[in-house]
């Protein structure tokens, strides 16, 4: 009997389970969260060579003339990929106009085929999210309901219970996404810019990405239930109709009181 429970089942047994388990675990989260290999095979030679210009001339002062950054400066840019360039150029974030806690959206520096090229160069510089393509951010294409319970569990927090953005600690913020493009609305999910955590395909999968960008597009129809109050979310709301509510009662009573006298 004690042969026979020798030949079943051998001592380093389950730590040799174990370790099959922790390899394939990890085999499995990196095919999940792979990336191109290289973000800019859409791109032309010349476009990383002319995007290597662009950035020489307008990035290389801060990000180094390798893109490998500068300490207390700017980050490195190697492997940030090309949707990080496209979000931090195409929103006008970069170049930073003046430091300060987060880098403001404002007017757009570059014109399309700059920011292609600029975001070619730095996905040739090494592995990274690239730019999703039109399908993927087709809000027409998602499902509003699912992506609702997706927002309001992972951003509203943060951008407002429908993408209105509100006040962050330190003098930083989450911005406003009632203009925001689908496709920046995207590479923010998938880069984290600034304070935002990083949405990778592992913890959130392209679809759930654009179920988001599909309920943050109805927000923008305007409020169903007639005045938005802001859009600063249910509690906000109810606290200004309750002391709107009690203020004419107040003010109702007064009024009766002076007449009655």
């Amino acid at each position: 009997m004690r042969r026979l429970s020798l030949t079943r089942y051998h001592r380093a047994a389950p730590l040799v389970l174990l370790f099959v388990l922790l390899a394939g675990i990890t085999t499995a989260a990196s095919f999940i969260q792979a990336q191109p290999a290289n973000a800019a095979a859409a791109a032309s030679t010349n476009d990383v060579s002319e995007g290597n210009k662009l950035f020489a001339a307008n990035c290389a002062t801060c990000h180094g003339l390798s893109a490998q950054g500068q300490d207390g400066v700017a980050p490195s840019l190697v492997g940030v990929g090309a949707a990080a360039v496209d979000f931090q150029v195409g929103t006008g974030r970069m170049p930073m106009q003046a430091s300060g806690p987060q880098a403001i959206a404002k007017k757009v520096q570059f014109n399309e085929t700059q920011i292609h090229q600029l975001a070619a160069y730095v996905a040739s510089l090494g592995p990274g999210p690239s730019v999703p393509d039109a399908q993927a951010v087709d809000p027409a294409l998602g499902n509003p309901a699912h992506g609702m319970q997706l927002f309001r569990t992972n951003c509203a927090m943060c951008h407002g219970s429908v993408g209105g953005g509100g006040a962050l600690s330190q003098g930083k913020y989450a911005p406003s996404l009632m203009k925001t493009t689908p496709t920046h609305i995207y590479e923010a999910m998938l880069v984290g810019p600034q304070s935002m955590p990083v949405f990778n395909n592992a913890n959130m999968t392209p679809t759930d990405k654009r179920d988001i960008i599909s309920y943050l597009e109805q927000q923008r129809n305007g409020a169903p239930g007639g005045l938005s109050f802001g859009s600063i979310g249910p509690v906000a709301e109810g606290l200004w109709a309750w002391l709107l509510g009690m203020g004419l009662i107040v003010a109702f009573t007064v009024w009766i009181g002076v007449r009655s006298s």
